[in-house]
């Protein structure tokens, strides 16, 4: 045989595909905390989503692709009139969930926002349970989309912990298209065969690269990214439920999988080696450790990375607020994820650069006590050269330690230290934050404000009596898992 020819064997899926398919369609999830933090996560990203439609630039991209367009049976998108397929519906719901960089994060070799798969749970499972009750079957429950949302943080989650994608230039919503294809096949009733071709098709698209999230191109393609990839996990579920075939060694094929085309680039500092010795590491198995573990924004819309400098800079505004004219410099000690990821110097373009901005997130706290939405848009920044002029001041240097214990399983820190130095030779104590108020540490201070966050958000678009009746909801878990998902949608209809 000559050495050129390639053998056509058609190989079993990649063990990868099979042990998430596996996962999503077999495992029994029995913790209680797991169930309760998803409903917890349900709250607050819904309400990050409600809170988004007070931008415009979020709101253009909402509603059909051709106008006047009607979907039986469509999905709704939540806090607006539109009803759409399941694919657009999905893209909307992603795309106001992550817009305010406020839903959940996860933090690991990779990190992401789990939540984004609501995007395709929602708009599925809404679209499944009205088809059902108007053939006649039973609809979906809430409990279904709760346990589909604790299965598609565990893949992103999993996937995330030992696996940098970052680190070869790839972006973290791939792994939302991974999760979201998953789970949207399981809703629509795949069996093994349909998940596993779902799933392959997921990783051939390859992914979307990071360009759009660093200096100098930062821009708001990734407040929309994630509604981008969740819709795909459902239109890639679908073209799976048609009998499309799947493609086994999507990720190990030599030359063409996504190993060697996407996963090989050599990095120097983490000596990643080219070709098939680069593949997917797992530091444990498929569960619902992600959930449980899943890190909330509460106080700030801000990249987590800097969630506790936001909050060190909190504490210090008292401190500082008089003598800002005075302020010579300020040392923002941090980890080397943020350093990596957030740290610029330098002119911000647009709000999309100023919440990935360490600097930025942290001079407007330090200037006005707080860090909200509005903070970032245009006219605020143009209103305020002052922040600009306390970022040329800072200075940000790592911590090893903090380096090592963010990513240290057993304690998960996200640590940032904050301290000011004045002209006059004197300075503010260094205030030191390890773990942000969304930590699982620090769950019995967070939830309650999660909740108050949440019923804030229902008021920017929902009239008292609507904004009492969805709250009381989704406290009360026995009946919200009990919930037709058609029904608890019609609640969130303006």
């Amino acid at each position: 045989m000559s050495a050129n020819v390639d053998l056509n064997i058609r190989p079993d899926y990649d063990q990868v595909i099979q042990d998430i398919a596996d996962y999503v369609l077999n495992y029994h999830i029995d913790f209680d905390e797991a169930w309760d933090t998803a409903r917890n996560c349900l709250m607050d990203t819904l309400g990050c989503g409600l809170l988004a439609l007070r931008f415009p630039e979020c709101t253009k991209h909402l509603g059909p692709i051709v106008e006047g367009t009607l979907v039986p049976n469509g999905a709704r998108v939540p806090g607006t009139q539109f009803r759409l397929d399941p694919v657009k519906a999905a893209w909307d719901i992603g795309c106001i969930l992550r817009w305010l960089d406020y839903n959940d994060t996860w933090l690991a070799a990779e990190w992401g926002h789990p939540s984004d798969n609501l995007g395709a749970i929602l708009a599925v499972a809404d679209y499944l349970s009205q088809k059902n009750v108007s053939r006649g079957k039973k609809p979906l429950l809430m409990r279904e989309v709760l346990d589909a949302m604790i299965r598609a943080h565990e893949i992103q989650g999993v996937l995330a912990l030992e696996n940098s994608f970052n680190r070869v230039g790839l972006d973290h919503v791939l792994l939302v298209r991974v999760a979201s294809t998953a789970v949207a096949a399981k809703l629509r009733g795949a069996n093994r065969k349909q998940v596993m071709a779902a799933l392959s098709h997921a990783w051939v698209d390859g992914s979307a690269l990071r360009t759009y999230r660093h200096a100098p191109n930062a821009g708001s393609r990734k407040s929309w990214a994630a509604g981008d990839a969740t819709s795909r996990g459902v239109r890639l579920a679908d073209i799976a439920m048609r009998g499309e075939m799947g493609i086994p060694a999507a990720l190990t094929a030599k030359q063409w999988g996504f190993y060697d085309v996407c996963f090989s680039k050599t990095v120097a500092d983490q000596k990643i080696k080219v070709g098939a010795e680069r593949q997917f590491k797992f530091q444990r198995p498929f569960g619902s450790y992600v959930m449980e573990n899943i890190l909330f924004k509460i106080s700030f819309p801000a990249e987590f990375h800097s969630q506790t400098a936001c909050e060190a800079a909190v504490l210090l505004h008292p401190q500082v607020k008089s003598r800002i004219e005075e302020i010579d410099r300020v040392v923002i000690t941090t980890h080397e994820s943020a350093i990596r990821i957030i740290s610029k110097e330098g002119p911000l373009a647009n709000a999309a650069d100023r919440d990935h901005c360490l600097q930025y997130m942290t001079a407007v706290p330090l200037l006005f006590g707080d860090l909200v939405a509005e903070h970032y848009e245009d006219g605020f920044h143009t209103a305020h050269p002052e922040i600009d002029e306390l970022r040329s001041k800072m200075e940000v240097v790592e911590d090893k330690r903090y380096s090592r214990e963010y990513l240290d399983p057993d304690k998960r820190s996200i640590a940032n230290a904050v301290q000011v130095f004045f002209t006059d030779g004197s300075s503010t104590e260094k205030v030191e934050v390890e773990y942000p108020i969304g930590h699982r540490r620090r769950r019995k201070e967070g939830i309650p404000l999660l909740k108050e966050k949440f019923r804030g958000n229902l008021a920017t678009r929902f009239p008292p009596v609507r904004c009492e009746e969805i709250f009381a909801l989704c406290r009360d878990r026995q009946k919200l898992e009990q919930t037709p998902v058609h029904e608890f949608m019609d609640l969130f209809v303006i």
